[in-house]
C-alpha cells in the first residue's frame, strides 16, 4: 500500500512509456473554474499574472516546508512549546501561509507515535507537505489506519515496541495535523539545515521516521 506503481509495460516506439492524450471535453467544474476565472479578470478583480503567481507559489510548497519547521522545534524549546501550543500561529512566525486552517502539531515520543489520516477524503496540510501521496488518498490507508494503524504502520516498515501507544488522528475540512517527530540521536550540535535534511515527508504523517544520520 505505501508504494505508489507505475505501469511501464506498455512502451512506444521510441521506448517511452506510452500515454494517452488527455485531450478529452472539459467536466462540468472545470468550465465553471474558467468561467470564473476568466470573470474575475474581466472585473478587475484579479489578474492573469496574479493568478500565475499564486499557481506558482502552491506549486512551490514541498516537504521541505514542515521540514524547516521541525528541525527548528528541535533546537529551539521556546518555539517548541509554540508549535505545539498554536501550530497555525508558529507556522506563520516562521512565513508559512497556512490560511485560515488550524493546524495541530502532535510529538512523538518513546511513549507515543501519532499518525495523521483523513477518513472523508485526503485533507492533508498542503501548505506545509506539498501535495499529499496517493497512498495518503487511497481508501485503504484511510479506512484501515483507524482500525489497525499497527499493522499499516508495519506494511510501511515501521515496527514500534508493544509499550508504545499510538494515536490515530483524523483531519477535517478546517482542521490538519502535522507530525513532530522525535529527533535522531547523534545529532547534538547540528544546525537546523543539516536537521532538516533527515526529516521525510512519512515522519510528518507519522507513517515513517526520520532519517538515521550517517
Amino acid at each position: 500500500m505505501p508504494h505508489d506503481h507505475h505501469d511501464h509495460d506498455h512502451l512506444s516506439p521510441s521506448d517511452h512509456p506510452y500515454r494517452s492524450d488527455d485531450d478529452v471535453p472539459l467536466t462540468y467544474w472545470q468550465q465553471m473554474e474558467i468561467a470564473l476565472r476568466e470573470l474575475l479578470i474581466e472585473k478587475g478583480v484579479t489578474t492573469p499574472e496574479e493568478i500565475a503567481r499564486q499557481i506558482d507559489a502552491m506549486d512551490a510548497r514541498s516537504p521541505a516546508n514542515g521540514a524547516a519547521l521541525v528541525a527548528r522545534a528541535w533546537t529551539d524549546p521556546a518555539f517548541k512549546e509554540r508549535l505545539l501550543q498554536d501550530a497555525s500561529a508558529a507556522s506563520r512566525d516562521m512565513g508559512f501561509d497556512i490560511g485560515p486552517l488550524r493546524l495541530i502539531a502532535v510529538e512523538n515520543t518513546a511513549q507515543v507515535h501519532n499518525v495523521i489520516v483523513c477518513t472523508l477524503c485526503s485533507c492533508y496540510p498542503r501548505n506545509l507537505l506539498g501535495l499529499p501521496p496517493d497512498w495518503y488518498k487511497s481508501r485503504a490507508y484511510r479506512s484501515r489506519t483507524v482500525k489497525e494503524p499497527r499493522k499499516v504502520l508495519f506494511e510501511f516498515g515501521l515496527t514500534l515496541p508493544d509499550e508504545t501507544t499510538v494515536r490515530v488522528h483524523d483531519s477535517t475540512a478546517d482542521m490538519r495535523y502535522i507530525v513532530l517527530p522525535a529527533r535522531p540521536k547523534g545529532t547534538d550540535g547540528w544546525d537546523r539545515d543539516r536537521l532538516a535534511e533527515l526529516v521525510t515527508r512519512d515522519s510528518m504523517v507519522g507513517t515513517g521516521l526520520p532519517s538515521t544520520p550517517a
